[in-house]
């Protein structure tokens, strides 16, 4: 087509150009005035024809242009039976056209797919312009928050007036949990954000997640562990002193009644004695089991200040080898920054790193070339992480999380709080205690600070 285009094009313009040169001949070489006119006449209804034939290409090429820019699906180009150009230009517009209506089509069935998709996941799906203006909320997200129609932000404050301040927030830190009032009570949700343009436009996409369930069924797992560990070391304490007593009752009693004191010898008030110490053991036991569950529940207010974490590290190792002169474990630091800073209560750290170095040691007890390694840096989102490594022979898996249950050890003479104790120590940093443990190979515990 273009070719016959351009050929077309050429001769109408050569034709013009011969006509104005005959023009001229006709007026200044012959003098015939007449045919002058006359030819001056056909160069005329030439070059209208010309334009005519330009129109027509650039009024069908604006017209299928026009027709896109409105999304007119109803574009149709006549025919001209006599002119193979204009009807082959038609055709090849038309089909282009027809092939870009299928695009759409294609575009808005993948659009009504996902926002079907959408509308039937579980999670809530939340987003919203710079002005705050929702773009899209899907229904799990509307039932969640309580709201028949979401079109601003503005309107969680029916909801929850610290909701409507947190939510906008949520971006700047990228996961958040939050508790809010809603109609059926107190509802805790997981928010992620994400931020990106689109056609130039700032947008903020949110998921949002009730994790009510989830929180219940580990509160209730948590208490029922703590339930069994409890029963067992009552029990444990209880058993031998209610065994003793009844068998130092049966003493002084003969035929279900109280002997005499002419009956009472030495050996039986030595045997008293010895069984009354017992139970005196085991009551003291059982206190001090008492005590322990206290610190849990007892935690002062952390008395936060600036601390170098450096520093904080170094004094660690030089107490483990004054308290373990004869030890051979090697101690390594490794720390970003020697101006790496925690806002941290420092006496409450200090107890959480010497329990986990404390429990490297003793794990590290039968291991050749035994070394703990105390890092600190920051890690991809900028948080602040102080972690304490061994080499030792690591945590089984099935007990990773059995670990800060409080009272649950794996040692002979451990009283399993202090895991439990760090964790809440870092809770009120709000912060978090976290492990991995690679069995045979490594443990790593690490404690991490949000700032």
């Amino acid at each position: 087509m273009n070719q016959s285009f351009f050929i077309n094009l050429l001769s109408r313009i050569l034709l013009i150009i011969l006509v104005a040169i005959g023009i001229g001949w006709a007026a200044f070489g012959l003098q015939q005035w007449l045919l002058s006119a006359l030819l001056t006449l056909l160069l005329a209804g030439l070059v209208i024809n010309l334009l005519h034939y330009q129109n027509r290409v650039n009024e069908r090429i604006n017209y299928f242009f026009e027709a896109i820019k409105n999304e007119d699906s109803s574009l149709a180009f006549p025919t001209h039976k006599n002119d193979k150009i204009i009807q082959k230009l038609s055709q090849n517009l038309t089909k282009v056209n027809e092939q870009i209506q299928r695009i759409k089509i294609q575009h808005h069935q993948q659009e009504q797919y996902f926002r079907a998709l959408i509308e039937h996941v579980g999670t809530g799906i939340l987003t919203y312009d710079e002005r705050g203006f929702v773009i899209h909320a899907n229904s799990a997200v509307r039932k969640l928050l309580g709201l028949e129609q979401f079109t601003h932000l503005k309107q969680l404050t029916k909801v929850d007036e610290q909701l409507a301040q947190t939510l906008p927030q949520v971006q700047q830190v990228g996961q958040k949990l939050i508790t809010f009032n809603g109609k059926q009570g107190k509802v805790t949700i997981s928010i992620k954000a994400n931020s990106f343009r689109n056609n130039d436009q700032a947008l903020t996409l949110l998921s949002v997640q009730d994790i009510n369930n989830e929180l219940d069924e580990k509160e209730l797992d948590s208490w029922m562990r703590l339930i069994r560990v409890l029963t067992h070391e009552i029990m444990n304490s209880i058993a031998p002193v209610t065994s003793l007593s009844e068998s130092l009752s049966h003493f002084f009693r003969k035929n279900g009644h109280t002997i005499s004191p002419e009956e009472v010898d030495e050996k039986m008030i030595n045997t008293t004695i010895r069984g009354l110490d017992v139970i005196k053991e085991q009551g003291r036991g059982l206190i001090t089991f008492v005590e322990s569950y206290r610190k849990l529940t007892r935690l002062p207010k952390p008395d936060k200040k600036p601390n170098r974490v450096l520093n904080l590290l170094e004094k660690m190792v030089l107490l483990n080898k004054a308290q373990h002169p004869e030890s051979s474990i090697q101690f390594k630091l490794n720390v970003e920054s020697p101006d790496l800073m925690i806002h941290a209560d420092e006496k409450m750290i200090s107890q959480v790193l010497l329990n986990l170095i404390k429990n490297s040691r003793e794990a590290l007890v039968e291991t050749p070339n035994a070394c703990i390694e105390l890092m600190a840096g920051r890690n991809k989102n900028g948080q602040v992480e102080v972690c304490v490594k061994d080499n030792g022979p690591g945590i089984p898996n099935e007990l990773l999380d059995e670990i800060f249950v409080p009272f649950f050890t794996t040692r002979e003479n451990g009283n399993g709080i202090g895991l439990s104790l760090s964790r809440q120590i870092l809770r009120l940093h709000n912060g978090s205690l976290r492990v991995r443990s690679v069995p045979h190979k490594e443990t790593l515990f690490c404690m991490l600070f949000n700032e």
